[in-house]
C-alpha cells in the first residue's frame, strides 16, 4: 500500500482487511463527529480532515493505526498518551486494543479549535 495513491477515503479503506477497515471506520466516524465542519480529503496518501488547514490524518500500519494530529496535538495530550508509542506528530494505536474514542475526540476538537484561533489571528492581522 506504500506506493498506492488513493483518490478518496472510501478507496483507501477498501484496500484494507476487514478487521483493519473496521478500526479505520471507527476512527473516521469519531473524527467526523468531533469536527463536523471538517472536510474529508486525501493528503500524503492518507485520510485527512481539514478546515482552514489539515487538522488530523490517520493510516493503517502492520500492527497499529497511525493517528497524526501534528506536533501540537501530541504535545498537548502528552500525559494522556503515555501508554502509546508517540513521536513528534504521530500516535500509534495498537490494532489488538480498542481505540481510545474519547481521546481521539478530544485531540480532534483541540486541533480544530487551534486552527480556528490561528485563522482568526491571521484575519485580525490583515485588518
Amino acid at each position: 500500500m506504500m506506493n498506492a495513491k488513493p483518490s478518496s477515503v472510501e478507496e483507501y479503506l477498501s484496500w484494507c482487511s476487514p478487521e483493519v477497515r473496521e478500526k479505520l471506520e471507527q476512527m473516521r466516524t469519531t473524527i467526523l463527529k468531533a469536527i463536523p465542519k471538517a472536510k474529508e480529503v486525501i493528503s500524503y496518501h492518507m485520510p485527512a480532515y481539514k478546515t482552514t488547514e489539515v487538522l488530523v490524518y490517520f493510516s493503517a500500519a502492520k500492527k497499529h493505526i497511525g493517528f497524526y494530529p501534528t506536533s501540537s496535538g501530541v504535545t498537548e495530550f502528552k500525559k494522556e498518551l503515555k501508554k502509546y508509542v508517540t513521536s513528534t506528530g504521530a500516535i500509534q494505536f495498537p490494532l489488538d486494543k480498542p481505540l481510545p474514542i474519547q481521546l481521539i475526540t478530544d485531540i480532534s476538537k483541540f486541533r480544530a479549535a487551534e486552527a480556528e484561533a490561528k485563522a482568526e489571528l491571521k484575519k485580525k492581522k490583515k485588518e
